[in-house]
């Protein structure tokens, strides 16, 4: 049997988890077959970075993922990583509204009121505000079958108020983009479904909500990694031949060489494969790829964010509300998007004593905001959080993190995009597969969802040259 070269570009989390998943599947089914995985930068782990100092656990990207996308816990049991995954503290949640923080009406589903007092008696909204969300109630379906933006298929149903200071700060937050503009099938598909299946999205997730026991502490609903989320790229790593993994060496294009490819490395190194899984951004991954690639539909460039960690003496800080951070709309005069008490949620990501705090800084159309020097930006978080919670002692130390375009954003359209990209592939580079938060979603599961699907269709495409050789 013809023994197989596959190469995975980017060493991100969905390259990572391919290159995993592809060796095992290999092993165990007996199949011939070699990995290479090339990463243009010194380090593997793309957004996921984790600093351990001083027993601080410090995310400097992603702190966590849900685990009812189950693959990313998965990911953890498949590489012995069990016994460190650790559950988040729940605890009330809040919002800023005109300077103050307001806790989130119990209830409130991502952002969706499914409990009637609690949202008839919080501050967040005015009274016309929360008489047009209840119009959620008694509205008919949508007709309308083409895709969407969040925020037209959100204001429609329960109005700008509610949309604008809880739903959009609630949501936009995982994209760092504009409601308006990000596309519903591509985001939230879920809610598309609710209206068409139960007509009041009020009514749907109530009777779609699993049962709440009055006695048991509610759960919380993500996980991590006791030493950080780190520990999946080193697991992985170590499973890897050290020879098949090439990184700080970008590729720099492809050549298709009859059935197969040869990528060319900015070392002039050459890679033969029998099939390529392009695990990069699509802005990288489209000036090397030999095939013109459709444009992407209403083209918005991906947001560049920040984060902006600090370390406190616990008794330093003034009291603060119980609950785990806040989250900030757009309209309020502030740097900061969203906040977490992060020794609050992560108990375990400090020592005894201490406390952390993590804020983000930016947005779509502040991205001037990360060409700022580091205590500029530490400056800001410091001013607002003076403002907010009255917090004005230094930090006994911070970490700056800039994400410059790494928040890719799914405008209307971007499914049908994704579609014609994968066809394209399939017609005039076949055996080329592109995969990645470009494409698919940019949560840890669903890039590593994106990972195993790549692992099914590069056996599937060798297993047919296989065939037809």
């Amino acid at each position: 049997m013809k023994r197989w070269r596959v190469a995975v570009v980017g060493g991100g989390i969905t390259g990572l988890s391919t290159a995993f998943y592809l060796q095992q599947e290999a092993r165990n089914k007996s199949i011939p077959l070699d990995i290479v995985l090339t990463e243009a930068s010194e380090r593997l782990g793309g957004k996921i970075q984790t600093e351990r100092t001083d027993g601080f656990v410090m995310e400097k990207g992603p702190d966590s993922f849900l685990e009812r996308k189950s693959s990313a816990k998965q990911l953890a049991m498949d590489l012995g990583l069990e016994d460190e995954l650790v559950r988040n503290r729940t605890g009330q949640a809040y919002i800023l509204h005109q300077g103050k923080l307001f806790s989130i009406p119990e209830g409130a589903v991502m952002g969706i009121p499914t409990r009637l007092t609690p949202f008839l008696r919080t501050a967040l909204f005015s009274p016309a505000g929360k008489l047009r969300a209840a119009r959620d109630l008694v509205l008919s379906r949508s007709q309308a079958k083409e895709d969407q933006s969040v925020g037209s298929f959100f204001r429609r149903r329960l109005g700008d108020e509610v949309v604008d200071q809880l739903i959009e700060p609630l949501l936009s937050g995982i994209y760092a983009g504009s409601l308006d503009q990000l596309s519903l099938e591509a985001t939230f598909p879920q809610f598309a479904r609710l209206e068409e299946e139960h007509r009041s999205l009020i009514l749907g997730m109530k009777r779609t909500r699993p049962p709440q026991s009055g006695t048991k502490r509610k759960q919380g609903q993500f996980l991590t990694l006791r030493r950080g989320l780190s520990r999946l790229v080193e697991a992985i790593e170590q499973t890897l031949p050290k020879e098949s993994v090439i990184t700080g060496n970008p590729l720099t294009r492809i050549i298709p060489e009859g059935s197969r490819y040869l990528l060319v490395l900015a070392s002039n190194r050459v890679v033969q494969a029998d099939a390529v899984v392009m695990a990069l951004p699509f802005d990288q991954m489209e000036p090397i790829l030999p095939a013109s690639l459709p444009p992407r539909p209403h083209p918005v460039p991906a947001t560049s964010v920040a984060t902006v960690i600090m370390g406190f003496d616990a008794d330093s800080l003034p009291h603060s509300p119980d609950g785990t951070g806040f989250v900030v709309p757009r309209r309020e005069p502030t740097w900061i998007t969203a906040c977490t008490w992060t020794h609050k949620k992560w108990p375990h990501t400090v020592p005894e004593g201490k406390a952390m705090v993590r804020c983000y800084v930016g947005r779509q159309g502040q991205e001037e905001l990360l060409d700022e020097s580091d205590d500029a930006l530490l400056e800001k978080v410091r001013t607002d959080l003076k403002k907010i919670q009255g917090i004005d002692t230094p930090p006994l130390f911070y970490r700056v993190t800039r994400w410059k375009q790494a928040m890719p954003q799914y405008t209307v359209g971007h499914v049908q995009w994704r579609e014609q990209v994968e066809q394209t592939c399939r017609n005039t580079i076949p055996g080329v597969f592109p995969c990645g938060a470009s494409f698919g979603g940019i949560g840890i599961p669903d890039c590593i969802d994106q990972g195993k699907q790549a692992v099914r269709d590069v056996l599937a495409y060798l297993n047919l040259k296989q065939r037809t050789s």
